[in-house]
């Protein structure tokens, strides 16, 4: 920046009365050894936010400043503008008026952006001032994730009208190194861990390729460029090469791993391809390889189930079951107890399929049944390793769970997961599996069954009033209410407009008492086994749930939804 630009921007923040002199040097010091742009500077700088900032220098230079939503832009404008100059000079188009194309920019200050844009639109051009974020935002919901690099394959011939068929693998292979595929499948994947996505699945339709995101629990599609389907053998087949797949191989399912470092975060990917009749539809499952773990008190159990566990989990020995649907958050809740009591005095062994999480100081085994290392297998090898806590993944059969209920009773405290609906179902699935009542009764100490709801985004939660009826029928507990107020979704720009912003677990503690220890040994039924647990304090799932709503957590329906099949 020339020393007369220098001076002229000077004058322009001095007269948006947000910044003494001082801090006018220090901005402009700042922006040119970071070769940012002065918003980012300013931004940077805690000295103003930027929608005030803007909004300032949109009095100053005499613009107009607006917050860009991408339902309000129509098509016919956003083609003026090449999809490459969108995203890198970060505007968007907004009206066209009178031979003038209006774009939306957060970066007023940036010389000779509106003489580019004359360039590359060949119209006369303004500048509306507006927040990063918004268009940012826009430009993903209207242009689609990677539209960028998409325009710029549609300008390579290598590109052009190459049928599935015809591609050889030797020629594949060549079109995954191409660096537009490359850049395009990392920024699928970058999308999808910036919104805290869990999986990524990229679906074939007839005449598309759908890209969908399960973020919170919930699928979302992301909108992508309308040209997509044309690259979509050498997109899947760049997956294929990143996972150590047979790229040739298109009839099989499919399964592989792909190891990233994203923001210096190891992210483990699994892969799984499938074919169908449009193509091949490929899911990736995103694991955080290594990082910081939910702690005991993060999970968010109520004190009294949070006590019972913390006492359970420094018994020398016995078997703590964790229940649940996929996806209840089982294994999170297994490394949230094995987090608290990893200490330096004991050895903690953990058989796991796959290994989610890589925790520091226990040792984690891989197991693997095509090979013969069964999750049985690796049990007996526990035993030979002299460990005090032993997590098995899951006990899927009975020599599983007769070896680590043996475990138990030999002095050694197991962790691991069942699928059942509620906690009293686990002891009816062992004795189903064959095990014995009585040992059932004497190694289980506390079976646990969880649920994840959505959590309300707090920025925009409102309260709302159900009526009588409604919460009578789903027999919600009004005396407990004591005019606690009811929140439902409102959605804001800080959720995604969803009104929910992560997930939250609910819980089912049943310690295994003298008189649960006699009703399993009589093989009664899980519901005696669940109404014995309620009377001596156990809270329900949809109990602890409408804990959750009382306390503005999550809503009515989300916990209806989650423990239908518990009720």
């Amino acid at each position: 920046m020339s020393m007369a630009a220098t001076t002229f921007v000077a004058n322009l923040l001095r007269k948006t009365a947000l910044f003494n002199d001082t801090q006018i040097v220090e901005l402009l010091e700042a922006a040119r050894a970071g070769e940012k742009s002065v918003t980012a500077t300013v931004a940077d700088s805690g000295y103003a936010r930027e929608d005030d900032f803007l909004q300032a220098m949109a009095r100053v230079l005499n613009l107009r400043y607006m917050r860009v939503g991408a339902e309000a832009i129509p098509q016919e404008i956003l083609e003026r503008l090449p999809t490459k100059a969108v995203f890198q000079y970060n505007v968007i188009p907004v009206a066209f008026e009178d031979g003038m194309l209006t774009v939306a920019s957060n970066d007023p200050l940036s010389m000779g952006l509106v003489d580019a844009l004359r360039l590359a639109t060949g119209t006369r051009v303004r500048l509306a001032l507006s927040p990063g974020d918004d268009i940012v935002t826009a430009a993903k919901a209207l242009y689609g994730v990677g539209a960028e690099t998409v325009d710029r394959m549609m300008q390579d011939n290598r590109f052009e009208v190459q049928p599935e068929e015809s591609l050889g693998k030797v020629e594949l292979s060549e079109l995954d190194q191409e660096a537009s595929i490359v850049k395009f499948v990392n920024q699928i994947i970058w999308e999808a861990f910036q919104q805290g996505a869990t999986d990524i699945h990229l679906e074939p339709m007839e005449k598309s390729l759908r890209i969908r995101y399960r973020i919170d629990g919930v699928l979302h599609q992301t909108p992508v460029p309308a040209q997509l389907s044309r690259f979509q053998p050498a997109i899947l087949s760049r997956i294929k090469v990143m996972a150590n797949l047979d790229i040739a191989e298109k009839r099989l399912p499919m399964d592989g791993r792909i190891g990233l470092r994203i923001q210096g975060r190891d992210l483990d990917i699994r892969v799984s391809t499938m074919p169908t009749v449009y193509g091949e539809s490929v899911s990736l499952r995103l694991l955080q390889g290594s990082g910081t773990f939910i702690s005991l008190t993060e999970l968010g159990m109520n004190d009294r189930d949070a006590r019972l566990i913390r006492k359970i989990i420094q018994r020398p020995n016995g078997i703590v079951l964790v229940t649940g649907p996929t996806g209840s958050g089982k294994s999170t809740s297994l490394y949230a107890y094995l987090n608290e009591i990893n200490t330096i005095d004991v050895r903690i062994l953990t058989a796991e399929e796959p290994i989610e999480y890589e925790m520091p100081g226990i040792n984690q085994v891989l197991v693997r049944p095509d090979i013969g290392l069964s999750f049985a297998r690796t049990l007996r090898s526990f035993l030979r390793q002299d460990p005090d806590i032993i997590m098995v993944g899951e006990i899927r059969d009975a020599e599983t769970a007769e070896i680590a209920i043996q475990a138990s009773l030999t002095g050694h405290l197991v962790f691991s997961t069942l699928h059942t609906n509620d906690a009293a179902g686990a002891f009816t699935r062992l004795l189903d599996m064959g095990v014995e009542p009585f040992l059932v009764a004497s190694a289980c100490e506390a079976v646990v069954a969880q649920r994840l709801v959505r959590r309300l985004c707090d920025k925009c939660r409102k309260p709302v009033e159900p009526s009588p009826d409604s919460l009578k029928e789903i027999r919600f507990p009004m005396e407990r209410r004591a005019g606690r107020p009811i929140y439902e979704p409102a959605g804001c720009e800080h959720c995604r407009t969803t009104g929910f912003r992560g997930r939250r677990g609910i819980f089912e503690v049943l310690g295994v008492s003298e008189r649960i220890e006699s009703l399993i040994i009589a093989r009664k039924s899980m519901n005696e086994i669940k109404q014995c647990a309620i009377t001596e304090g156990m809270s329900t799932l949809r109990d602890d749930g409408w804990t959750k709503v009382l306390d503005g957590i999550t809503t009515i329906e989300e916990v209806v939804r989650a423990t239908e099949d518990n009720e």
